[in-house]
């Protein structure tokens, strides 16, 4: 079930992260098992080299993407996003990365989540429905308490 009807670009308060750490910027679906996010490629990025979004830059991107997802989840039971960690990051494959100017959309599927533990497959598109990247991520909630 989509419970986003129209895409969210005030995502500041769902991710522990703010600029210029910030790597998604618009939320686009949301379900229990995935979530799919927008994010422009800008001069100004942190992660920005050579006129692209370097290697880390589009992993932090898909990691954020997962933050989003826990985030959002936080936020429809009124409560504050946490803090994560990437826990472990597995056979990510990066083809192609994006330039400045290109909108990437990054879909998380959620495999497996017990715990404050998600392991989740990602996938990400470039405008012309490319995969640029895929792989495999653990993340991990912070113990805050």
């Amino acid at each position: 079930m989509n419970v986003v009807e129209n895409p969210i670009t005030d995502i500041g308060h769902l991710i522990p992260q703010k600029f210029p750490f910030v790597m998604v910027d618009t939320l686009v679906s949301f379900s229990k098992s995935d979530i799919t996010s927008l994010f422009t490629i800008k001069k100004d990025n942190l992660f920005f080299l050579n006129d692209e979004l370097s290697e880390p830059g589009l992993i932090e991107s898909m990691a954020q993407t997962v933050a989003l997802h826990t985030g959002y989840e936080f936020f429809l039971r009124g409560e504050e996003a946490p803090t994560g960690y990437i826990g472990s990051i597995k056979k990510i494959e990066i083809v192609k990365l994006p330039k400045v100017g290109e909108v990437i959309s990054t879909h998380v599927n959620i495999l497996q989540e017990f715990l404050g533990i998600t392991l989740v497959e990602i996938k990400v598109v470039n405008e012309n429905k490319e995969v640029i990247a895929s792989g495999q991520m653990k993340t991990v909630i912070a113990n805050n308490g």
